[in-house]
């Protein structure tokens, strides 16, 4: 390992490692460790340190619980409170002022860290000579639990005061603190529609890339807290006695508490208080609020089918029950049980002949748009009437798992973004060979170049338009790259005032 010279930012000195051309510092602490009084509060940027930091390894994760996903991606270790560090991968720590892109990870906000090896940003700095940034932030009831007037909102204050530490201390780095480009998954995705609103970070973003971000449900609500408490045997608003629990029945209580009710998938998430987070992100980009905002936001195809199929239940129940087990799922989900029917014939006719119309595919379907692919078109329909830089994409790639069964699944574009191909369990989930190498190079220049430029063409695209209402143009990755104009129009048309804010 070839040790690099320190480095002096305003909280301290570090000392990182070079790895294939490319300067890494790992687990840099960017707040006080929030444990004790600070367990559930915002965090509190770190006091300046004296000694030589070792930047060479990365710092633990948040406490999480466990999941299905563990037995093809592995577990992150190790887990601690004292989680809030963030990494760096740059070309050269040197005054050339690149564009930073920092990445927010995903996992429902209980599951995650900029620790996992699928967010190792190597190959992404150095194929695009940019700065790449990688943070862990508090997870679920530790980062997202509400009681009023005491807590709420920490994971995402953390997020914002991770990006304020990269603003300030970037240039050192060979960043560009001006040209910073937020870009996440799922969660990550979430987050980065809602960080833009936050005053935290007023003027600090440039461009957002969201990938597949679920639909953000702005309910200030109490009912989750009430229901963990309740698992603990804690009042509410007893804050004494929950700060006496230790990480570890705290994560116990929080999965007991999750696992009683699908429903409970996000639980714990960023809420719509009208202060930390002022109005629903979807209302700042209608009102015109982020419109110097560069912005591209996509979906995969099948995003469902990663989550239904983890659950043999609602196979088995559609198996059973047919069209009529999909439209009472649609009614549990909080469709409108009259316009539900109406709905799932819209689909069937508009897929017959081209996509399966299966009862499960049907429901994958109408579950893919509900969560993400129509909250997406929200967003660009949104930004789109005030920033030219607004692009939309598709993937498209289908997952080589089960024989096929997952399509084109949540998380399968991650890889490609990286090019962590051989990461573990990707080389199953994605495949291997030169098709692969090769359409991870023409996401990864296209997510360069739109962090360089605001657009993400690149010459081994075709011509990529930004989006409008009258085209809604679409890049699909894939097998093949190509251009669509108007794709699933007949879908899309079925929502219209519906799932709106």
């Amino acid at each position: 390992m070839e040790i690099m010279a320190i480095i002096e930012t305003k909280t301290g000195k570090i000392q990182g490692y070079n790895e294939n051309g490319v300067e890494v510092y790992k687990g840099i602490p960017f707040a006080e460790p929030p444990i004790g009084d600070l367990r559930f509060q915002p965090p509190v940027a770190k006091e300046p340190w004296d000694d030589v930091l070792d930047a060479t390894k990365y710092g633990p994760c948040s406490f999480q619980g466990t999941t299905p996903l563990e037995k093809w991606f592995g577990k992150l270790e190790s887990e601690s409170e004292d989680c809030l560090t963030l990494n760096i991968w740059t070309p050269a720590a040197d005054d050339k002022k690149r564009p930073v892109m920092f990445w927010i990870h995903g996992g429902a906000f209980i599951m995650g860290g900029g620790t996992h090896e699928f967010y190792d940003g190597l190959n992404l700095a150095k194929r695009g000579n940019v700065v790449v940034v990688t943070f862990n932030y508090r997870l679920g009831a530790l980062g997202f639990l509400y009681i009023p007037d005491k807590t709420i909102n920490a994971g995402i204050l953390d997020q914002a005061l991770a990006l304020n530490w990269v603003y300030d201390n970037i240039e050192k780095f060979g960043g560009d603190p001006e040209n910073i480009t937020i870009f996440g998954e799922s969660a990550g995705g979430y987050s980065v529609l809602t960080l833009p609103v936050m005053p935290q970070v007023k003027g600090l973003i440039r461009r957002v890339i969201a990938q597949s971000a679920p639909a953000i449900d702005p309910e200030l609500s109490d009912k989750n807290t009430k229901g963990f408490m309740r698992k603990l045997k804690i009042k509410k608003g007893d804050m004494e006695s929950l700060l006496k629990v230790t990480p570890e029945v705290i994560i116990k209580a929080q999965n007991e508490f999750m696992g009683s009710d699908p429903n409970n998938l996000l639980a714990f998430r960023p809420l719509i208080d009208g202060v930390t987070i002022p109005k629903h992100p979807l209302k700042a980009f209608q009102d015109g609020d982020l419109k110097n905002i560069d912005f591209m936001i996509g979906t995969n195809l099948d995003e469902a089918k990663l989550f239904t199929y983890l659950d043999p239940g609602f196979n088995e129940m559609v198996k059973t029950g047919g069209e009529n087990a999909v439209l009472g799922l649609m009614a549990m989900s909080g469709v409108d049980p009259n316009k539900s029917k109406e709905i799932l014939e819209t689909y069937k006719n508009a897929r017959k002949g081209k996509l399966s119309i299966e009862p499960m595919d049907l429901l994958d379907a109408v579950v893919t748009d509900t969560m993400f692919r129509v909250p997406t078109i929200r967003f660009l329909e949104a930004q789109s009437k005030y920033q030219p830089n607004t692009f939309n994409y598709l993937f498209n790639f289908q997952c080589p798992m089960f024989d096929g069964a997952l399509g084109c699944p949540h998380a399968i574009d991650i890889p490609f973004v990286f090019n962590t191909l051989n990461a573990t369990g990707i080389p199953d989930f994605v495949g291997k060979g030169p098709d692969i190498v090769n359409l991870s190079e023409k996401v990864m220049d296209a997510w360069i170049a739109f962090t360089y430029t605001g657009n993400p063409n690149h010459e081994n695209l075709p011509d990529w338009s930004p989006y409008n209402i009258d085209k809604r143009t679409t890049m699909f990755f894939g097998k093949e790259c190509k251009v669509e104009n108007s794709i699933f129009d007949k879908e899309r048309e079925v929502w219209e005032g519906l799932l709106e804010i």
